[in-house]
């Protein structure tokens, strides 16, 4: 069962152009231009995959400089297509900030960016972690507020997401943490990691 608070997974590329092409080619669906975060050096590009889950590849944007502290993620430079992490809504931010389990929720930041029509769409996030806490499984949360969520402005194309879970060598300590944090998502041993099957139109499974 996937999580139904769920909101989004973060697949990070080295370059979007390749990696677009790459995920379109896999998916036998086009993706759509997502927008620029502005002082993260990164710009992303979307697909819906369920009525209110997106997957969103992540990659360096050639047209802002690179922060100093390095890009968002660790998108770009040397980095494999992966996915990275994911994020679950919440509407108490400042809560988990303040939690048993805040050492695993990254600052509240107020964020916005530009869609490719000009409009503006704004959020509210705990910002994650690089490298993202136990490889990905504890996710960072997101609260859209008035704004309405991206997928209601994203087509679908049929693509769907099967099932989302994690790997570590230690499950019973991720599955604490994640309990911490009121998050619900399947563990099971291997090197720390994050792991996705999407179904297509089609009915051919894709794992990320």
């Amino acid at each position: 069962m996937i999580n139904p608070a769920a909101d989004h997974l973060v697949y990070v590329v080295p370059d979007l152009g390749p990696a677009v092409r790459a995920v379109e080619d896999r998916l036998g669906v086009p993706l759509t231009p997502g927008g620029s975060h502005p002082g993260l050096g990164t710009r992303n590009v979307l697909l819906r995959i369920g009525p209110r889950i997106y997957l969103e590849l992540l990659g360096p944007d050639p047209g802002q400089p690179r922060p100093p502290g390095g890009l968002w993620l660790a998108a770009g430079g040397g980095v494999r297509p992966s996915l990275a992490t994911w994020c679950v809504r919440s509407d108490d931010l400042n809560g988990l900030a303040a939690g048993p389990a805040r050492h695993l929720v990254g600052a509240v930041r107020s964020m916005s960016r530009a869609r490719p029509s000009g409009d503006r769409i704004a959020w509210t996030l705990t910002m994650p972690q690089t490298p993202p806490p136990h490889g990905g499984i504890v996710p960072f949360f997101i609260d859209w507020g008035e704004t309405a969520h991206p997928c209601e402005d994203l087509a679908d194309h049929g693509v769907s997401l099967l099932a989302l879970r994690g790997r570590h060598p230690d499950p019973a300590a991720v599955r604490a943490d994640l309990d911490a944090l009121g998050v619900e998502l399947a563990v099971e041993a291997g090197a720390p990691s994050l792991h996705a099957e999407l179904r297509t139109s089609a009915g051919t499974i894709i794992a990320l």
